[in-house]
Order: C-alpha cells, then sequence, then structure tokens
C-alpha cells in the first residue's frame, strides 16, 4: 500500500529486472567499506594478529597509535580513492570504473594479507592504503550511478541499497570474525579467513558488472545519445515513444544543455570554479562538508570499527562473548538500514528520516555518557557490581544497539543519498567526489582519535563530546536541509536557486505547467512555483 500511492505515477513497467540488477550490482559495492570496518576492528582483538604485528608491545600510546595507523590507512587511501573517483567515473563511465577499482581493491588486500608470514608491518599499511584507493571509489561510483538509473519516486530506496550493504558487509565480517575465533585454532588462520571476504566480494562485483547497463546519463553526456535512449529503454522497459521515457530525456538534455552553456570552453580548473563562485552550488557544497563532518564526528563510525572495545567498556567480558555481542550489533544496524531503504526514506521524507535517526543517536550517547561518568569501574574485570549497576550496564549495551539503529536510519543512509541528489549532472562526480573525500578524512581523523581519546579524555568524556556533536548535527539539518524525497534529478535545480535563508525550510515544488526542471530568473518567480508547508 505505501508503494502504490508513490508509484501511481510510475507505469509499472519500469520495475523490472534490469533496474534491480543495476541496484543489486552497485549497491553492493557499499559492502566494501563495511568489510573492512567490520574485519580491522574484530580482528584487531584475535591473539595471532596482535601478536604478529605487535599490538601488544610498548606503551599504552605506542598501542594505540599503532592499532590507529593500521585501522585508518584504508581511510588513508580511501581519501585519494574519493580524489580519483570522479575523474575516472566521468572518464572511463560507471561500469569500467567500478571494474578498475574492483581490480586496486583485490591487490591491496592481497598484499595486506601477503605480510601474515614474516609480521612485515610495512605490507600491511601498503596493502591496505591500495586496497583503500578501490574502497574509496566504491562512494563515489554506485551512488552516482544508482542516483541516475533509479525512477525517481523510488530513487531514496535504490540509493539507500548503498547504504544498506555497508552493513551487510559489517555483518557478514562481524560474524566470519567471532566464527573463526570459535572454529579455528588460533594461527595465522583465524584473521586471513574472515579478510578474504574483501576478495571474494571484489570479484563478485566485477563479474556481475558485465551484464549491468551504463548510466544513461552518462552516455548523453559524452554524447552518445542513440545508445543512451536504448539504453533507457532497456532499462526502463518501455519503447522510445513513450512519454515517461520523453520526458526523462528531455528533462536530461535540457539541464545537460544549460550547464554546458554556462561553462563553455571550461576545464576541470573551470567546475571547481563554479562549484565556488555559484551561490546555489556554495550551499550544496556546505551540505555535503557538513553531512559528512557531523555525522563521521557523531561517534557511530567509532563504534562500529571498534565494537568489541566498546562491549568490552560497558561490561562484556570474554573475547568470544564481545565479537558475538558484535555481530548481532551487525544484524541490528542491517536490518535497520533495510527498514529505513524500504519503508521510511521515500515515506517520511530526508529529512524527517534523519532528524529522528540523529535524536535517537543522541538520547544513546548521552545515556552511555551518563552511565560511564557514574559507574567508572565497569569495564574492569572483577570489579563488583550492585543489581542496579548491573541493570544499568545492560541498559548501556542496548543503546549501543540503539545508537546503531538511530545512525542506520539517520546519519548513514543520508551521507550517501544527499550527495547523489543535489549536485547538476556536470557536477555529481565532482561534488560526489569532493563529499566523499571529506567523508574519508574525517573518517580516518576519528578511527586515528578515538584510541587517543579514550587514554587522555576517558570513556565517558569521549562519549559526551559524541553527544554534542550529534546535537549540533540535528540543529543544522533543522535548519538548513532541504526535503528532495519524490523530486526528479534535473528538478532539484529550482530549489537551490532559492536564496539561501530559504533552502533549508519546507517548501515543495509545485509541478505546474511548464515542467519541474523550468528554471525561475526571478526570486518572486522562484517563490511562486512552491509553497510553505510548515
Amino acid at each position: 500500500m505505501l508503494y502504490k500511492e508513490k508509484l501511481k505515477d510510475t507505469p509499472k513497467e519500469v520495475l523490472n529486472w534490469r533496474l534491480w540488477y543495476g541496484v543489486f550490482v552497485f549497491g553492493l559495492m557499499g559492502a566494501a567499506r563495511g568489510i573492512d570496518e567490520g574485519l580491522i576492528g574484530t580482528s584487531s582483538e584475535l591473539e595471532p594478529f596482535r601478536k604478529r604485528f605487535g599490538l601488544d608491545e610498548g606503551t599504552e600510546d605506542e598501542q594505540a597509535n599503532r592499532l590507529g595507523n593500521i585501522t585508518a590507512m584504508v581511510q588513508m587511501g580511501s581519501i585519494l580513492g574519493a580524489l580519483v573517483g570522479f575523474y575516472l567515473t566521468d572518464k572511463l563511465g560507471r561500469l569500467w570504473a567500478t571494474r578498475q577499482l574492483c581490480i586496486v581493491w583485490a591487490v591491496g588486500i592481497a598484499i595486506f594479507m601477503g605480510g601474515a608470514p614474516t609480521g612485515s608491518i610495512g605490507m600491511v599499511y601498503a596493502g591496505r592504503f591500495i586496497a583503500g584507493i578501490g574502497i574509496g571509489q566504491t562512494t563515489v561510483v554506485a551512488p552516482t550511478y544508482l542516483a541516475e538509473t533509479a525512477p525517481r519516486a523510488i530513487r531514496g530506496l535504490c540509493v539507500c541499497m548503498f547504504a544498506g550493504a555497508v552493513y551487510l558487509g559489517i555483518m557478514l565480517a562481524y560474524f566470519a570474525s567471532w566464527g573463526s575465533s570459535k572454529n579455528i585454532a588460533p594461527s595465522q588462520t583465524q584473521w586471513l579467513v574472515p579478510t578474504s571476504m574483501h576478495i571474494m566480494f571484489s570479484g563478485i562485483i566485477f563479474i556481475t558488472s558485465f551484464l549491468a547497463l551504463e548510466s544513461p546519463r552518462w552516455l548523453i553526456k559524452v554524447g552518445k545519445h542513440e545508445r543512451a535512449a536504448a539504453t533507457l529503454c532497456k532499462l526502463r522497459k518501455l519503447p522510445l515513444e513513450h512519454p515517461y521515457v520523453q520526458t526523462e530525456i528531455i528533462d536530461i538534455n535540457d539541464q545537460l544543455n544549460r550547464e554546458r552553456e554556462a561553462t563553455r570552453g571550461a576545464s576541470w580548473l573551470g567546475y571547481a570554479k563554479e562549484l565556488l563562485f555559484s551561490s546555489a552550488n556554495r550551499y550544496r557544497l556546505m551540505l555535503s562538508i557538513m553531512s559528512q563532518l557531523l555525522s563521521q564526528w557523531s561517534g557511530a563510525s567509532s563504534i562500529t570499527i571498534y565494537a568489541p572495545e566498546y562491549f568490552a567498556m560497558m561490561g562484556t567480558s570474554g573475547q568470544n562473548e564481545k565479537l558475538f555481542a558484535t555481530a548481532i550489533f551487525g544484524v541490528v544496524k542491517f536490518i535497520s538500514a533495510l527498514l529505513c531503504a524500504f519503508f521510511l526514506i521515500d515515506f517520511i521524507g530526508r529529512k524527517r528520516a534523519l532528524s529522528i535517526g540523529i535524536f535517537l543517536q543522541f538520547i544513546s550517547m548521552l545515556y552511555m555518557a551518563i552511565f560511564l561518568q557514574i559507574d567508572q569501574n565497569v569495564g574492569e574485570e572483577d570489579a563488583p557490581q550492585s543489581p542496579s549497576q548491573k541493570r544499568a550496564a545492560t541498559g548501556a549495551i542496548v543503546m549501543i544497539y540503539f545508537s546503531g539503529f538511530g545512525w542506520a536510519l539517520g546519519w548513514n543512509s543520508i551521507q550517501y543519498l544527499i550527495n547523489s541528489e543535489i549536485y547538476p549532472l556536470r557536477l555529481r562526480a565532482l561534488g560526489g567526489s569532493i563529499a566523499m573525500t571529506f567523508h574519508f578524512v574525517n573518517q580516518y581523523g576519528n578511527s586515528k582519535a578515538v584510541p587517543k581519546m579514550f587514554l587522555d579524555m576517558g570513556y565517558a568524556g569521549t562519549m559526551f563530546f559524541f553527544s554534542v556533536i550529534t546535537l549540533i548535527g540535528l540543529v543544522w539539518v533543522y535548519f538548513c536541509l532541504p526535503e528532495l524525497a519524490g523530486k526528479s534529478l534535473e528538478s532539484i535545480d529550482a530549489i537551490f536557486e532559492l536564496p539561501w535563508y530559504m533552502i533549508g525550510r519546507k517548501y515543495t515544488l509545485v509541478e505546474g505547467q511548464g515542467g519541474l526542471s523550468e528554471m525561475y530568473d526571478k526570486h518572486t518567480e522562484k517563490e511562486s512555483a512552491l509553497y510553505y508547508k510548515g
């Protein structure tokens, strides 16, 4: 019933196997990040891994630095991957960009695993950095492709499949580490077997990409109009003369022609200037940067990477117990991401879903911070606990799961979706690349900083810090984030032509006779095409 009303203007032929196959292939790329985040935190809890790479040697500061370096090296590589991702995505196309990143990803992991026999920390750093170059590109290529090929009525669902696959990867990684710790005798095989999931997934995506269709929007952008029309007909399973197909082609061409006229003869430097010197594009850039900054420092990413340590600080003891609790955490996040994608993001709107998710995350972080401040001995072995302390500790563990639900509902879905929607076609890959560069810069800083924050600020102080950032994010969403649910990619331009102080308020385009992609030259004309819902 939910989808019947949403899809009333969408021909039933559009929801065909070719659309869902593309969503599967490109959505699955989200698992690249998830597998790494899930594996590196749990692998570092395994005794063979810790001994081989000296994670228990030296002072506490040296141990924290070494763990931070190993963990964050993928983020370092991902920064470079996100930077080159826009060029390769536009130069090679969405399909060939996917294939080359799969090769880079697999080669890097092979080098990382090759460090096991000798304990070469250099091979660990180099391999994880190279793998990061491939993984970083997935966050540019996949959301761009999904946003460009999805019907507008379910664009949120399609792009959120990428976010959902992040947690598919995390869940599988957590269970793989837990299973290997229980069933494989302590040896390097304990972490090498789960790590091989990287190579399996990169191979699956590489092979299945050969049956996927290229993005019609990219084909039009590079001048392959006949191929673009034929591809769009296959993708929508409709004839070329069908009004749905014709409208989509006209909208894409109109937007691209306007962009080309505005930037005729511009080089890549010209595109960068266009991003910086256009007030509409500066607002888009602000949304990209702030969404990454606020999401990455809300604490959820650190819980995903260092989940076993978080469960330990809340009173969970024993390696198997911590890894099992972590595995269940992965299940909670995966199910939450799917619920958000299928039932929320396109129905209650991006802004409302994000606000609810951030609020749940804030309550969870604040509870954990207060609990850790009051019961400072909870993580110590054999520390006596009263019945009320045990109940409070159980509540703190539940709050870890609760924060995962809030993150999956809020920031995790929006940080990919919003950046794939807000930019015009000419700047989409560049804008997405900049957004994901900030994503990995902040994730790198987060993964490097959190072990030191635990030492310098204490567990409670760290959680209070995350609570404050989460609250700031909630305020920012209320005032700055526009609602884009149900709009075509081409129609979104009109929203950013409004005065900056109106963009984040609850306005919605009214579809008039001029069409969704109509541009307005005066503020009065812009505002006449909108109505206030708040």
